[in-house]
C-alpha cells in the first residue's frame, strides 16, 4: 500500500469532531475546518444511544460519556397527555446493555474536541468552493485559505456547502411542526426523577423530558403544530408563555416543568428525502449534510457517529489512490441503513402526535416499537465496514 489518505473535514459539530477522533484512532491524518469563530452549541440536550456509545468507547471516549451524560434507565416510559401510562421505553440493545444517555450538546462538543490533538481543529474557516481532479481535492475558504487532501468529508450540517458538489440542490421537507427546547436546573424541580426519559404523546403534539449533565439538569422538548413555515433548521428565541399555553390541560407534571422555563428556543422541523448518492469522487457527506432527519427517534447525532466510524474503518484500510472507491463503499454501506432510520423517524413522529385517531392502536404500536429500537441499538457498523474494505482490496 502507498501512503494512507489525508482527510479534511468541513464542519466542527458532533459528526465532524467524532469522525476526526475515529480517523485519528485508526492512524489517519485529518484536519477539521469549522466556519464559526469558536466551537460551541446552543444550550439543549441530545440523546446518545448504544449504537453510538460503542463507537465513542472504541476511540477512548467511554469515560467522557459516563462523566458528562445522564444514564436513562428502565423506568423510562411513554404516557398519554393526561399522564396515564402507555408503554415502557426500550433502553437496552438486544444483549441487555443499557447505554442510553441524555447529554448537553455543549458538553458533547467540548469533550469530542478536547480529545483531539492540538492543531487539528481550525475555526473561522467558512467553505466557499470545492474542486477536485484525479489526484486530490481542494477546499477554498472565505478567508482566502485553500487546503488540499486526498479525501474531503462534508460534515457541515443541513445547510451544507459541500452537498451541491455531490447532488443537485433540492428543497428540504417541512413537517408542519416546531419544537420548543431548553434546559431547567434540577434544583428548580425538586423531586423530579433524573433516571428516566419520559414522553407524553398527543393529541396533535407531544412533550419529552430527559436528564442531562449527570442528572443536574433536565432537557425538555415540546413539539407543536406550526402556523407557518420557518427557515430551515433555524433557531430563534421562543415565548415561554406561548409554550405553556400549548400544553394547558395536560399532565400537571408538564406544567411543573414549564413553570420553571424562563428562556426557550424554537426550532422548525425539516428533513430531506433519502439521497441517491452521498459521494462524488474524493468528496463524501456525513451526518446532517447527508441525511438530516426528524428528531423522533433521537438518532440524528447517533447516525452521524455511525457514519464517522464506518468512514474511518474503511479509509484506514486503503491508500490515497483508492479514496474514490472507498467513499463509494462507505456510501453503499450507510445509505440503506440511514434511509430506514430517516423514514422511521417520520413514522414515529406521526405516531406520537396521534395522527391515528384510534389511541388504542397507537398505544399498541408504541408497545411494539420496543423491538425496532432494540435492533436499532444493537447494530454495529464496524464488522460491516471492515468487510466492505476487504472487498475493495480483493
Amino acid at each position: 500500500m502507498s501512503s494512507q489518505p489525508r482527510v479534511v473535514i468541513v464542519g466542527g459539530g458532533i459528526g465532524g469532531l467524532f469522525a476526526a477522533n475515529a480517523l485519528i484512532a485508526h492512524g489517519v491524518s485529518v484536519a477539521v475546518y469549522e466556519q464559526a469563530p469558536a466551537l460551541g452549541e446552543v444550550g439543549a440536550g441530545v440523546y446518545v444511544t448504544p449504537n453510538a456509545v460503542r463507537h465513542l468507547a472504541r476511540v477512548g471516549l467511554g469515560d467522557a460519556v459516563e462523566r458528562w451524560g445522564a444514564r436513562v434507565g428502565a423506568d423510562s416510559c411513554y404516557l398519554r397527555h393526561d399522564g396515564s401510562f402507555i408503554a415502557a421505553v426500550q433502553v437496552t440493545d438486544a444483549s441487555g446493555w443499557n447505554a442510553n444517555f441524555g447529554m448537553h450538546r455543549a458538553d458533547y462538543v467540548d469533550f469530542l474536541a478536547a480529545h483531539l490533538p492540538r492543531g487539528i481543529v481550525h475555526t473561522g474557516h467558512r467553505a466557499v468552493a470545492f474542486e477536485q481532479d484525479a489526484h486530490c481535492a481542494r477546499v477554498r475558504f472565505a478567508n482566502g485559505a485553500v487546503v488540499e487532501a486526498d479525501a474531503v468529508v462534508g460534515a457541515d450540517g443541513i445547510h451544507s456547502e459541500m452537498r451541491p458538489h455531490v447532488v443537485p440542490p433540492a428543497r428540504p421537507v417541512f413537517h408542519g411542526t416546531v419544537s420548543y427546547r431548553g434546559l431547567v436546573p434540577c434544583e428548580r424541580l425538586p423531586g423530579w426523577p433524573v433516571d428516566r426519559w419520559q414522553m407524553w404523546a398527543g393529541p396533535g403534539r407531544h412533550f419529552l423530558v430527559f436528564p442531562v449533565r449527570h442528572g443536574t439538569m433536565v432537557n425538555y422538548v415540546g413539539f407543536v403544530p406550526a402556523d407557518q413555515e420557518m427557515k430551515e433548521s433555524w433557531s430563534a428565541p421562543g415565548d415561554p408563555e406561548v409554550l405553556r399555553r400549548e400544553f394547558e390541560g395536560w399532565d400537571p407534571r408538564i406544567g411543573a416543568v414549564l413553570a420553571q422555563v424562563d428562556r426557550t428556543f424554537r426550532w422548525a422541523l425539516y428533513d430531506r428525502d433519502p439521497m441517491p448518492t452521498w459521494a462524488n469522487g474524493r468528496l463524501a457527506l456525513l451526518g446532517d449534510a447527508a441525511h438530516p432527519m426528524l428528531p423522533h427517534l433521537g438518532q440524528g447525532a447517533n447516525q452521524a457517529i455511525e457514519d464517522g466510524m464506518a468512514l474511518a474503518t474503511i479509509l484506514s484500510r486503503v491508500d490515497a489512490q483508492a479514496v474514490p472507491a472507498a467513499l463509494r463503499a462507505y456510501e453503499r454501506l450507510r445509505r440503506e441503513r440511514v434511509a430506514e432510520v430517516q423514514l422511521g423517524a417520520r413514522r414515529n413522529g406521526l405516531r406520537v402526535d396521534s395522527a391515528d385517531a384510534d389511541l388504542t392502536r397507537r398505544d399498541a404500536e408504541l408497545v411494539a416499537h420496543a423491538e425496532f429500537r432494540k435492533q436499532l441499538y444493537s447494530y454495529d457498523v464496524v464488522p460491516v465496514a471492515r468487510a466492505a474494505a476487504e472487498a475493495l482490496a480483493a
